[in-house]
């Protein structure tokens, strides 16, 4: 899934975009997106989907000696997840991305 974000704020609220962009600083900026996406925002829902699939992900790091590796991956992928939302696309991050947007939908 691959779209350029061209919505305005509706409703008057924040830049989906700048809401897109702070959901991946962090768990307490996944939070604060989740709440200032009000109304929903199909950019920003894409992005906050994402990264909660990366929080999970880096969870499963914890994992003694496969849990580097997957630390690394979860890494880059939140560095692809971060550009995308910052580029203002609606790229999925590879492997997991469509999975996370499955998966949560119903943020």
């Amino acid at each position: 899934m691959e779209n350029s974000q061209n919505q305005g704020t509706p409703g008057g609220g924040m830049d989906p975009k700048t809401i897109g962009i702070v959901a991946y600083l962090t768990l307490i900026g996944w939070i604060v997106a989740l709440v200032l996406n009000n109304p929903k925002s199909e950019f920003a829902s894409f992005h906050i989907r994402q990264m909660l699939g990366l929080i999970l992900l880096s969870f499963v790091s914890w994992i003694p000696f496969v849990g580097i590796v997957i630390g690394i991956f979860a890494l880059v992928l939140w560095i692809m997840g971060f550009i995308s939302a910052v580029q203002g696309q609606m790229k999925t991050v590879p492997v997991l991305g469509d999975k996370f947007q499955e998966w949560f939908k119903s943020l």
